[in-house]
Protein backbone atom coordinates (compact mmCIF):
# COMPACT_ATOMS: atom_id res chain seq x y z
CA UNK A 1 0.00 0.00 0.00
CA UNK A 2 1.39 3.25 -1.19
CA UNK A 3 2.23 6.01 1.64
CA UNK A 4 -0.90 8.22 -0.25
CA UNK A 5 -3.52 5.53 0.22
CA UNK A 6 -2.27 5.33 3.40
CA UNK A 7 -2.56 8.88 4.51
CA UNK A 8 -5.66 8.83 2.39
CA UNK A 9 -7.41 6.77 4.54
CA UNK A 10 -6.48 9.11 7.71
CA UNK A 11 -7.82 12.02 6.19
CA UNK A 12 -10.79 11.14 4.08
CA UNK A 13 -13.66 11.21 7.13
CA UNK A 14 -12.68 14.86 7.32
CA UNK A 15 -13.61 15.45 4.05
CA UNK A 16 -9.95 15.50 2.35
CA UNK A 17 -7.86 13.36 -0.22
CA UNK A 18 -4.66 13.46 -1.77
CA UNK A 19 -4.27 13.07 -5.78
CA UNK A 20 -1.93 12.42 -8.50
CA UNK A 21 -0.73 15.37 -10.22
CA UNK A 22 -3.06 14.91 -13.46
CA UNK A 23 -3.97 16.97 -16.79
CA UNK A 24 -7.40 15.31 -15.97
CA UNK A 25 -7.90 17.99 -13.32
CA UNK A 26 -8.08 21.63 -12.97
CA UNK A 27 -6.40 23.15 -10.05
CA UNK A 28 -5.25 26.63 -10.62
CA UNK A 29 -6.72 30.28 -9.50
CA UNK A 30 -9.27 28.49 -6.44
CA UNK A 31 -10.51 26.03 -8.77
CA UNK A 32 -10.33 22.71 -8.76
CA UNK A 33 -12.48 20.70 -11.66
CA UNK A 34 -12.73 16.93 -12.56
CA UNK A 35 -14.89 18.38 -15.42
CA UNK A 36 -14.56 19.04 -18.98
CA UNK A 37 -11.49 21.88 -19.62
CA UNK A 38 -10.69 21.38 -23.10
CA UNK A 39 -10.46 24.76 -24.17
CA UNK A 40 -7.38 24.88 -22.28
CA UNK A 41 -5.92 23.46 -25.51
CA UNK A 42 -7.57 24.95 -28.56
CA UNK A 43 -5.43 26.49 -30.82
CA UNK A 44 -7.59 29.79 -30.67
CA UNK A 45 -7.86 30.46 -26.67
CA UNK A 46 -3.98 29.40 -26.24
CA UNK A 47 -2.98 32.04 -28.95
CA UNK A 48 -5.38 34.77 -27.30
CA UNK A 49 -4.10 33.17 -23.58
CA UNK A 50 -0.62 33.76 -25.00
CA UNK A 51 -1.12 37.49 -25.73
CA UNK A 52 -2.22 38.19 -22.32
CA UNK A 53 0.92 36.60 -21.07
CA UNK A 54 2.65 39.67 -23.06
CA UNK A 55 0.70 42.22 -21.95
CA UNK A 56 1.11 41.14 -18.37
CA UNK A 57 4.78 40.07 -18.49
CA UNK A 58 3.50 36.73 -16.12
CA UNK A 59 1.53 33.98 -16.74
CA UNK A 60 -0.96 33.60 -13.54
CA UNK A 61 -2.56 30.96 -14.49
CA UNK A 62 -5.94 32.27 -14.95
CA UNK A 63 -7.10 30.15 -17.65
CA UNK A 64 -10.61 29.68 -16.70
CA UNK A 65 -11.04 33.01 -16.14
CA UNK A 66 -10.08 34.03 -19.32
CA UNK A 67 -11.92 31.37 -20.87
CA UNK A 68 -14.90 33.07 -19.08
CA UNK A 69 -13.48 36.59 -21.03
CA UNK A 70 -13.52 35.13 -24.26
CA UNK A 71 -16.45 33.74 -23.98
CA UNK A 72 -18.49 36.65 -22.86
CA UNK A 73 -16.66 38.81 -25.31
CA UNK A 74 -17.43 36.54 -28.49
CA UNK A 75 -20.79 36.75 -27.37
CA UNK A 76 -20.78 39.89 -26.49
CA UNK A 77 -19.43 40.79 -30.36
CA UNK A 78 -22.82 40.24 -32.27
CA UNK A 79 -24.07 42.41 -30.18
CA UNK A 80 -24.58 46.20 -31.12
CA UNK A 81 -22.33 48.60 -29.13
CA UNK A 82 -18.53 49.04 -27.66
CA UNK A 83 -16.39 47.33 -25.39
CA UNK A 84 -15.27 48.82 -21.65
CA UNK A 85 -13.06 47.80 -19.24
CA UNK A 86 -12.52 49.43 -15.86
CA UNK A 87 -9.59 48.40 -14.18
CA UNK A 88 -6.89 46.85 -16.89
CA UNK A 89 -3.77 47.31 -14.93
CA UNK A 90 -1.44 46.05 -17.83
CA UNK A 91 -4.31 44.32 -19.83
CA UNK A 92 -4.03 40.44 -19.64
CA UNK A 93 -7.78 40.14 -19.98
CA UNK A 94 -8.53 42.79 -22.70
CA UNK A 95 -5.24 41.73 -24.93
CA UNK A 96 -6.27 38.62 -24.79
CA UNK A 97 -10.42 39.40 -26.18
CA UNK A 98 -8.88 41.66 -28.92
CA UNK A 99 -6.21 39.05 -30.26
CA UNK A 100 -9.51 36.45 -29.81
CA UNK A 101 -11.79 38.69 -31.93
CA UNK A 102 -9.51 40.25 -34.25
CA UNK A 103 -9.94 43.32 -32.59
CA UNK A 104 -10.12 46.03 -35.45
CA UNK A 105 -12.25 44.10 -37.71
CA UNK A 106 -14.56 44.57 -35.30
CA UNK A 107 -16.00 47.99 -35.98
CA UNK A 108 -16.15 48.53 -32.44
CA UNK A 109 -14.02 51.00 -30.07
CA UNK A 110 -12.38 48.95 -26.73
CA UNK A 111 -12.71 51.97 -23.67
CA UNK A 112 -10.00 50.87 -20.98
CA UNK A 113 -10.12 52.95 -17.69
CA UNK A 114 -7.38 52.91 -14.91
CA UNK A 115 -5.59 54.95 -12.72
CA UNK A 116 -2.56 52.66 -13.65
CA UNK A 117 -1.31 53.47 -10.55
CA UNK A 118 -2.91 51.19 -8.60
CA UNK A 119 -6.29 52.21 -5.96
CA UNK A 120 -7.21 55.60 -5.32
CA UNK A 121 -8.01 55.44 -1.63
CA UNK A 122 -10.68 58.54 -1.98
CA UNK A 123 -12.63 55.50 -3.34
CA UNK A 124 -12.45 52.87 -0.91
CA UNK A 125 -16.00 52.00 1.11
CA UNK A 126 -15.07 51.17 4.81
CA UNK A 127 -15.81 47.99 4.64
CA UNK A 128 -13.41 47.85 1.74
CA UNK A 129 -10.80 49.18 4.37
CA UNK A 130 -12.03 46.88 6.91
CA UNK A 131 -10.91 43.81 4.70
CA UNK A 132 -7.30 45.17 3.60
CA UNK A 133 -7.83 47.29 0.17
CA UNK A 134 -5.09 49.50 1.03
CA UNK A 135 -2.29 46.16 2.52
CA UNK A 136 -2.96 44.69 -0.99
CA UNK A 137 -2.83 47.54 -2.99
CA UNK A 138 0.64 48.30 -1.28
CA UNK A 139 1.88 44.62 -1.85
CA UNK A 140 0.37 44.82 -5.59
CA UNK A 141 2.38 48.20 -6.44
CA UNK A 142 6.07 47.57 -4.37
CA UNK A 143 6.00 43.84 -5.67
CA UNK A 144 5.20 44.97 -9.45
CA UNK A 145 1.77 43.21 -10.03
CA UNK A 146 -0.06 46.47 -10.47
CA UNK A 147 1.24 48.91 -13.45
CA UNK A 148 2.60 51.87 -12.12
CA UNK A 149 2.24 53.91 -14.80
CA UNK A 150 0.44 54.25 -18.56
CA UNK A 151 3.24 53.88 -21.12
CA UNK A 152 3.82 50.51 -21.19
CA UNK A 153 0.34 49.74 -21.12
CA UNK A 154 -0.34 52.30 -24.06
CA UNK A 155 2.77 50.59 -25.79
CA UNK A 156 0.94 47.68 -25.20
CA UNK A 157 -1.96 47.96 -26.92
CA UNK A 158 -0.73 50.13 -29.74
CA UNK A 159 -1.23 47.00 -31.68
CA UNK A 160 -4.79 47.85 -32.15
CA UNK A 161 -6.28 50.80 -33.51
CA UNK A 162 -10.13 50.88 -32.04
CA UNK A 163 -9.05 51.36 -28.38
CA UNK A 164 -8.92 54.45 -25.81
CA UNK A 165 -6.80 54.14 -22.93
CA UNK A 166 -8.57 56.40 -19.93
CA UNK A 167 -6.15 57.34 -17.40
CA UNK A 168 -7.37 58.56 -14.12
CA UNK A 169 -9.72 57.97 -11.26
CA UNK A 170 -13.46 56.39 -11.58
CA UNK A 171 -15.99 57.57 -10.95
CA UNK A 172 -14.32 60.81 -12.36
CA UNK A 173 -13.41 59.39 -16.29
CA UNK A 174 -16.59 57.72 -16.85
CA UNK A 175 -17.95 60.43 -19.15
CA UNK A 176 -14.69 60.12 -21.34
CA UNK A 177 -15.82 57.28 -22.49
CA UNK A 178 -18.10 58.34 -25.68
CA UNK A 179 -20.53 55.95 -26.59
CA UNK A 180 -24.35 55.62 -26.70
CA UNK A 181 -24.16 51.83 -26.65
CA UNK A 182 -21.99 49.21 -24.80
CA UNK A 183 -22.31 45.41 -25.72
CA UNK A 184 -19.45 44.50 -22.69
CA UNK A 185 -18.41 45.68 -19.70
CA UNK A 186 -16.02 44.40 -17.81
CA UNK A 187 -15.36 45.65 -14.11
CA UNK A 188 -12.18 45.02 -12.13
CA UNK A 189 -10.94 47.30 -9.53
CA UNK A 190 -10.85 45.89 -6.47
CA UNK A 191 -12.64 48.10 -4.22
CA UNK A 192 -16.45 48.74 -4.15
CA UNK A 193 -17.30 52.33 -4.56
CA UNK A 194 -15.88 52.75 -8.40
CA UNK A 195 -17.42 49.26 -9.20
CA UNK A 196 -21.44 50.36 -8.34
CA UNK A 197 -20.61 53.83 -9.66
CA UNK A 198 -19.56 52.56 -13.38
CA UNK A 199 -22.20 50.05 -13.11
CA UNK A 200 -24.99 52.79 -12.47
CA UNK A 201 -23.15 54.82 -14.95
CA UNK A 202 -23.25 52.80 -17.71
CA UNK A 203 -26.66 50.70 -17.21
CA UNK A 204 -28.81 52.48 -19.13
CA UNK A 205 -26.12 52.35 -22.13
CA UNK A 206 -25.99 48.68 -22.03
CA UNK A 207 -27.60 46.75 -25.18
CA UNK A 208 -30.60 44.33 -24.59
CA UNK A 209 -28.41 41.08 -23.19
CA UNK A 210 -25.39 42.98 -22.43
CA UNK A 211 -22.37 41.17 -20.82
CA UNK A 212 -21.50 42.34 -17.32
CA UNK A 213 -18.36 40.40 -16.01
CA UNK A 214 -17.25 41.29 -12.58
CA UNK A 215 -13.88 40.07 -11.89
CA UNK A 216 -13.77 40.22 -8.08
CA UNK A 217 -17.44 39.39 -7.56
CA UNK A 218 -17.32 35.39 -5.63
CA UNK A 219 -13.01 35.96 -5.09
CA UNK A 220 -12.19 35.01 -1.50
CA UNK A 221 -11.41 38.62 0.18
CA UNK A 222 -13.70 40.46 -1.66
CA UNK A 223 -16.76 40.29 0.19
CA UNK A 224 -17.30 43.77 0.22
CA UNK A 225 -17.93 44.21 -3.33
CA UNK A 226 -20.48 41.08 -3.72
CA UNK A 227 -22.18 43.06 -0.88
CA UNK A 228 -21.99 46.55 -2.79
CA UNK A 229 -22.82 44.89 -6.17
CA UNK A 230 -25.72 42.45 -5.29
CA UNK A 231 -27.44 46.10 -3.67
CA UNK A 232 -26.42 47.34 -6.67
CA UNK A 233 -28.64 45.10 -9.12
CA UNK A 234 -31.55 44.80 -6.64
CA UNK A 235 -32.29 48.54 -7.76
CA UNK A 236 -32.06 47.44 -11.90
CA UNK A 237 -34.86 44.30 -10.83
CA UNK A 238 -31.13 41.94 -11.80
CA UNK A 239 -29.10 38.87 -10.55
CA UNK A 240 -25.99 38.36 -10.65
CA UNK A 241 -24.59 34.99 -11.25
CA UNK A 242 -21.44 33.84 -9.11
CA UNK A 243 -19.08 31.75 -10.67
CA UNK A 244 -16.54 28.96 -9.26
CA UNK A 245 -13.96 30.98 -10.91
CA UNK A 246 -14.46 33.57 -8.38
CA UNK A 247 -16.22 35.74 -11.46
CA UNK A 248 -19.78 37.54 -11.45
CA UNK A 249 -21.85 37.73 -14.71
CA UNK A 250 -24.42 39.53 -15.35
CA UNK A 251 -26.99 39.91 -18.31
CA UNK A 252 -28.95 43.16 -19.08
CA UNK A 253 -31.91 41.96 -19.20
CA UNK A 254 -33.59 41.89 -22.98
Amino acid sequence: MSFRTTFNKVIEPFGYTIQEKSKEIYDQDGLRSIHNHDFMTDPSFVKAYQRGIVAAGDDYLWHWRVHIGLWAAYSASKLAGDFVECGVNRGFLSSAIMEYLDWDAMGKTFYLLDTFCGLDDRYLSELDIQTGALEKNKRALENGFYADQAESVQANFSQWKHVQIIQGSIPETLTSVKTDRIAYLHLDMNCSPPEVASLNFFWEKLSPGAFVLLDDYAYVGHGSQKTALDDAVETKKSRIVSLPSGQGLLIKPL
